[in-house]
């Protein structure tokens, strides 16, 4: 079973909750199932599960990235100014599994899932959910 979220991006580095979307497919649509596959469409994106408390975790993985990956000293950069955002996001990865029981998510207290955008704003960025 797949189903596809979809969702503009606002910045060039953000990390956009979906949690809530994830949730209601799984709700809907998950009895019976044991997994959730996530993956991210573009090379330029990526899914990260990480903690959901604190505000500040996103903008100190996004500075993270910066301090490993600058912008702007990248033979692709040539090509289009982007090549930080593709190394970005092989580093993060494109796809996250998380288990589910009784149609829920089996994620922790403190756990969330990020769409990690790296070349935004975007009009349209989409996430696949399977569900296994």
């Amino acid at each position: 079973m797949r189903f596809t979220i979809t969702f503009p991006t606002h910045e060039r580095q953000e990390l956009v909750d979906i949690t809530d979307r994830v949730r209601a497919i799984v709700s809907e649509h998950g009895a019976g199932r044991r997994l959730c596959a996530l993956y991210a469409m573009g090379a330029t994106a990526a899914i990260m599960i990480q903690e959901n408390w604190d505000p500040n975790i996103p903008s100190d993985v996004i500075a993270c990235l910066n301090r490993i990956v600058p912008k702007g000293i990248w033979l692709h950069d040539r090509v289009d100014g982007n090549g930080d955002a593709h190394i970005k996001a092989g580093i993060i990865g494109p796809s996250e599994v998380i288990p589910v029981d009784g149609s829920r998510l089996m994620l922790s207290t403190w756990q969330n899932v990020f769409f990690c955008e790296f070349d935004g704003p975007r009009a349209r960025r989409e996430v696949l959910v399977t569900l296994v």
